[in-house]
């Protein structure tokens, strides 16, 4: 009964105390005859000074500079010298806050605003070179160059670097690797100066990931030598056609072709749909898609085809040709062949995808991890100070796995890259497996990192300015566009039950897509993990192939067992679509250690070397600890899996010295992050507003 008389009296006492305080303020506020200036107020009171993240606790001891030629891989010397031409001009938007500069583009702009500014933006980088050698340069260190321009462009701004894709990648590229050297000489030179501007008729109303299913039709006219594409119906329109709404010359536009009454399948047709003066041309009608929740800079559009006339000529026709007289004409005969071998050059959409991602979550960590390394909320002892967010366990836990894992997607990036540069048709399948598995898995982590990171930056998150919120909105449509992320894995799911069924058959290893693994003895995980055995390279890929092997086997048996049941293969599939996923993300995630680990072995100094193994290790046992996989299927018990966990936790604490080092070896210069990575308090200033 004291007690609770005593807590009783207690609480009383501590409410009589705020009250009391409550009055006393209100009672000055109310009574003050000469209010003391605004300013006076302000400067009266100690306030919050920005402290800089450099001076906010240890520091890490690796080189940022040999972190950054890790990480960027390539053309360092080019990436900084477009980011220096972006900062030159006022196209790009600076704006002064806190005393720096900061370009960003203003999503305060209409729709049409942000259209017209984009292409002004283009034609800049155009007057300035940038474009050279894209389309008619040879060889993987033009390809590189591209790539690396690419990445500083999506840094920028998406709108921009995918108004710029569509041109080069896919109306460039369809014209390169499915046209011939007619088209070559025609058509290349032109597309890299933009005399011609050109757009990609693939998706429809319709049908978008489902390329074969296209509505469009196209016949031949042997007496005039032409080919009559048309749309028969509403469902076949092109529809989220980037650059036909406002600015498109040209379109490639696929189609399924019919000779003698024969479909022949889908193909692609260079077709005109804007004269010189930008009116669109005869039997063709474009509407705009309208307003979206980012990528406003696009100027998507919807095409309808009546009866539209073009030169026989203008088939690309690297796999397929139509004679004169109106003979179809093709050395790929089996119908499936010539569909992947149409698909295949498109895989460089879904590798600029991965990257740009990758490079947008950096973004979302930098400026959230540098926001976390000089904020400060709530104390931990009686009237101690405030403490810095990041120095908050829960906090680290929130954004250092990201972070761990944003350096994996780092070196799978740029291992996808060399790949396609150096690219062989022998390599299309693989190039086809691994860019859907990067592509959709880089994406997703993207998406979710930005949103940890808007969280993690609370209302400042909110602010356009600080880029973390707005970015969510531009790079959503990762997840959908160049093929569906669950359709992807999918696909990558197929190609290994393939290549397991092929093997099996032939008696004869595994050879290609990294399987070699699954020709020796299954690895074993040891029944009680300690810390060491956990953050040791041979555990984490051991774990990561018992899964990729068991989840491949499990698929192969169930969808054998459909069959056996008289089921088709492909309804085979469809039912066992939660066992493709599962298996598609091990692949990846398998795929992506991989290029960790090669990545890795290419260091020599110990510091760098130190810190990519706990940086590694957070990547693994996170995965661990995220995919569900690992406890349903048995891969780790219930007491390993709580062993991670605890890892997990000790590995967050061992990073946070380092993050700042983490995100600073991104290479990202400061004027591409948002004001509150830096100086949030001078950045907000009541003068900032005025001025």
């Amino acid at each position: 009964m004291k007690n609770s008389h005593f807590s009783s009296s207690s609480s009383y006492s501590s409410s009589m105390e705020k009250v009391n305080f409550r009055t006393k303020v209100l009672s000055r506020h109310l009574n003050q005859e000469n209010p003391t200036p605004i300013n006076s107020i302000l400067q009266s009171f100690p306030c919050l000074s920005y402290i800089p993240p450099e001076f906010s606790g240890p520091s890490s001891v690796f080189d940022t500079k040999e972190m950054r030629k890790l990480l960027d891989d390539h053309n360092l010397e080019d990436k900084d010298w477009l980011f220096g031409l972006m900062l030159k001009n006022n196209l790009f938007n600076p704006k002064i806050r806190g005393g720096k500069v900061f370009v960003c583009p203003d999503y305060n702009q209409s729709k049409e605003q942000q259209r017209e500014i984009t292409m002004r933006r283009i034609e800049y980088l155009l007057e300035h070179g940038v474009f050279k050698g894209w389309l008619t340069g040879n060889g993987p260190e033009d390809e590189l160059r591209k790539l690396a321009f690419t990445d500083v462009v999506s840094i920028f701004d998406h709108s921009l670097s995918v108004k710029i894709g569509v041109h080069f990648f896919l109306w460039g590229g369809a014209i390169k690797f499915f046209g011939t050297q007619r088209h070559h000489d025609k058509w290349l030179r032109d597309t890299e100066n933009y005399v011609v501007k050109g757009c990609f008729a693939m998706t429809e109303l319709g049908h978008g990931s489902n390329v074969r299913g296209i509505e469009t039709v196209t016949t031949y006219d042997s007496s005039t030598g032409e080919f009559v594409i048309n749309t028969p119906c509403e469902s076949a329109q092109k529809y989220w056609i980037g650059g036909a709404a406002n600015h498109a010359t040209h379109t490639v536009v696929f189609s399924q072709l019919h000779i003698d009454g024969k479909n022949q399948g889908v193909h692609a047709f260079i077709t005109q749909i804007r004269d010189e003066n930008g009116n669109i041309c005869p039997n063709i009608r474009i509407a705009d898609c309208g307003h979206k929740i980012g990528l406003n800079g696009v100027d998507n559009g919807r095409i309808w085809f009546d009866n539209v006339r073009v030169p026989r000529e203008n088939l690309l026709n690297s796999v397929a040709d139509v004679s004169p007289d109106g003979k179809y004409l093709t050395a790929i005969k089996d119908p499936d062949q010539r569909f992947a071998a149409f698909m295949a050059p498109l895989t460089s959409g879904r590798v600029t995808i991965a990257v740009s991602a990758t490079y947008s979550a950096k973004i979302g960590l930098a400026t959230a991890l540098r926001y976390s390394l000089t904020r400060r909320a709530f104390s931990v002892t009686p009237n101690g100070p405030e403490v810095l967010i990041l120095d908050y366990p829960s906090h680290q836990r929130r954004l250092l796995p990201l972070l761990a894992k944003t350096y994996a997607m780092s070196f799978a990036s740029n291992y996808l890259k060399k790949i396609y540069v150096k690219r062989t048709p022998e390599m299309n399948k693989v190039i086809h497996v691994i860019s859907s598995a990067f592509k959709a898995t880089a994406s997703w982590h993207n998406m979710r990192t930005l949103q940890e990171c808007r969280e993690a930056c609370g209302g400042q998150g909110l602010k356009t300015e600080n880029r973390v919120g707005q970015l969510k909105g531009e790079f959503d449509v990762q997840s959908t566009f160049e093929g569906d992320n669950n359709v992807l894995m999918q696909q990558v799911s197929k190609a290994l039950l393939g290549e397991y069924v092929t093997a099996k058959r032939s008696k004869k290893p595994f050879k290609g897509l990294g399987l070699e693994h699954m020709n020796n003895s299954c690895p074993v995980v040891p029944s009680q993990l300690t810390s060491s055995a956990m953050r040791q390279s041979q555990f984490q890929n051991d774990i990561f192939c018992l899964r990729e092997r068991d989840l491949l086997e499990r698929f192969a048996a169930e969808v054998s067992l459909c069959q056996s049941q008289g089921k088709s293969k492909e309804y085979a599939f469809t039912l066992n679509y939660q066992l493709a996923e599962d298996l598609g993300r091990a692949f990846s995630d398998r795929a992506v250690l991989h290029t960790f680990l090669e990545a890795e072995a290419t260091v020599t100094s110990g510091p760098l070397k130190d810190i990519l193994g706990l940086v590694r290790s957070m990547y693994v046992l996170v995965t661990l600890e995220e995919d569900v996989a690992f406890l349903r299927y048995g891969y780790l018990s219930t007491d390993n899996a709580a062993a991670v966990r605890k890892e997990v936790a000790n590995l967050c604490s061992e990073l946070r010295p380092h993050a700042l080092s983490l995100v600073s070896s991104f290479g990202i210069p400061d004027a591409f992050l948002g004001p509150i990575a830096f100086n949030w308090v001078e950045a907000n200033v009541w003068s900032s507003e005025q001025n």
